[in-house]
């Protein structure tokens, strides 16, 4: 997944264990939200994988 915040571009791997930020292992796409904006997001609206109540799909 490649999620750009803040004018800087993440790439994030899926493993079965769990995720890859940039070398280093992460149980959830939370914890790599977290990670990468300081505040606590759901880590799959974060990455665009959830739909946003009233949005048109």
């Amino acid at each position: 997944m490649v999620r750009e915040w803040n004018g800087k571009r993440y790439q994030v791997d899926v493993t079965d264990t769990g995720y890859v930020l940039n070398g280093e292992a992460y149980k959830s796409l939370s914890a790599i939200a977290l990670h990468i904006t300081g505040t606590n997001w759901s880590g799959p609206r974060f990455f665009g994988l959830t739909k946003v109540a009233g949005s048109a799909a």
